[in-house]
């Protein structure tokens, strides 16, 4: 599609992520994230955070400053971005030093602005394992999938603020009625695993990263819902 442009108007602004970073991580439920790739703006709606705070064992933060920590324990609205499971990793600063979200998962978003080559460039991006296209509900299905769908790269945007020219997050209107709240993945035993700091657009469950709805799972025990309008 021809070079189209963005809606700054739109764009999330540093307030939005200057909140605790439990409401910033619902409240990024249904937002759009663009990155500009070439003449291209890619997209995905974001289905799937996790919460992290420097009092919490299972943050990067929680380990103390260093440089490559450093996003963390700027204002809120600073990219924090590293390297995970051979990927990269997309992460928002939120209120007070060393509490951020990181983005799990997404689904690949087509409008007027990021439209069917954008997601064809995002399935070029991030081919399986046997170098063929990915369906689109499995593109951005976990955090480094995310990112090598959407082109970001820690070297590109670690530290950095958005930038209306070339990344940043919408507000289209999505609405999320209901939220999955639940134990976040990935995190060791007694390091606070217990703490339930996932959230998932429970309409989008069974394409994040692991389905909090999938069967053995007990609600008010593994997980709860909550109602919300937008």
């Amino acid at each position: 599609m021809p070079d189209s442009a963005p809606c700054p108007s739109r764009a999330l602004p540093d307030s939005f992520f200057d909140r605790d970073a439990l409401t910033v991580a619902q409240a990024l439920l249904g937002k759009v994230i663009r990155h500009r790739q070439g003449g291209l703006w890619l997209a995905a709606r974001i289905i799937e955070t996790e919460a992290y705070c420097l009092s919490d064992k299972g943050s990067h933060a929680s380990l103390g400053y260093t440089e490559k920590r450093k996003a963390l324990f700027l204002d809120g609205g600073h990219i924090y971005m590293y390297y995970a499971r051979g990927g990269d990793s997309l992460n928002f600063s939120a209120h007070g030093p060393g509490n951020a979200v990181l983005i799990k998962s997404a689904y690949p978003w087509v409008d007027a602005v990021s439209g069917d080559d954008s997601l064809a460039q995002m399935q070029l991006n991030n081919p399986d394992a046997s170098g063929n296209l990915r369906p689109a509900e499995r593109l951005c299905a976990g955090q480094t999938l995310l990112c090598r769908a959407l082109g970001l790269k820690v070297p590109d945007w670690d530290a950095r603020r958005f930038d209306a020219e070339r990344l940043y997050v919408e507000d289209c209107a999505l609405d999320v009625p209901q939220v999955i709240q639940t134990t976040r993945l990935g995190i060791p035993q007694g390091r606070d695993e217990h703490l339930p700091y996932r959230f998932v657009d429970a309409r989008f469950a069974r394409f994040c990263t692991r389905n909090p709805l999938r069967r053995g799972q007990v609600e008010g025990r593994d997980f709860f819902i909550l109602e919300q309008g937008n």
